[in-house]
């Protein structure tokens, strides 16, 4: 099984939350794999229910942290969890310039947003002034387009050819890209695609987690980057 976290006022119902609050060592990883390009003042992107926004309120390196989601019933649950953090209900472009950002984190929502070309420029023009950086994680391989990527509202999976152009065209130089779950991308094919399921099995995500994930992680990270994956994970530095 796969954790995607989808967060987009375009989709309905509650998206899973309450199986993919089991993915625990999967949402730790990924904000540890981040957490290099996560300092100072950072932007969470599609925080939706906050459950990466726990994570990162948890590191030492991020002074300043603002949480993004456009949904107003995520945003209502969200404030429940974490009372105490700001959140911005709408848009990036709901977000000041100010004196500039150093980190804009964004998992699992540049697939929702039809125009993601326009999305990576609003991303670029808020990193521009420090030379920041954007931490960008996005469901990979569209020969694995399942039911399910159309029910959260996903309009596309990305290539790895086509996201480094992308972030490149938006201005971005792209210092780390690679495909992220290798095992995921092949249990994602079965479940989503040759079965055609749509919803998680808490007990499946829970096995994955805790079993299968930590080692397909440990390799993927210690040992070799695989050739395809579920997912994509990309950093892009802001150019001047």
């Amino acid at each position: 099984m796969t954790m995607e976290h989808p967060n987009s006022a375009a989709c309905t119902g509650d998206f899973e939350f309450g199986a993919l609050q089991e993915a625990n060592n999967y949402r730790a990883a990924l904000v540890r794999d981040f957490s290099p390009f996560l300092k100072g003042r950072v932007i969470e992107i599609g925080a939706g229910i906050g459950q990466i926004t726990a994570e990162l309120m948890e590191l030492d390196g991020v002074d300043e942290l603002v949480c993004v989601e456009p949904d107003v019933g995520f945003c209502r649950t969200f404030r429940a969890r974490h009372p105490g953090q700001r959140l911005i209900e709408g848009t990036i472009n709901e977000v000041s310039p100010g004196a500039g950002w150093e980190a804009i984190l964004s998992i699992n929502v540049l697939e929702h947003i039809r125009e993601d070309a326009q999305e990576l420029e609003a991303y670029r023009r808020l990193l521009q002034p420090k030379r920041g950086c954007l931490c960008l994680f996005v469901p990979a391989r569209q020969e694995i387009y399942a039911p399910i990527d159309k029910d959260f509202g996903h309009h596309r999976r990305y290539s790895r050819s086509e996201l480094v152009r992308k972030l490149q065209t938006a201005g971005f130089d792209v210092p780390q890209i690679r495909y992220f779950n290798f095992a995921g991308y092949f249990a994602w094919w079965f479940n989503f695609c040759l079965l055609r399921k749509h919803k998680f099995d808490v007990s499946a995500v829970r096995f994955f987690d805790r079993v299968i994930f930590p080692a397909v992680h440990a390799m993927e990270t210690r040992i070799c980057h695989p050739p395809i994956g579920q997912s994509l994970l990309a950093v892009g530095r802001a150019q001047r």
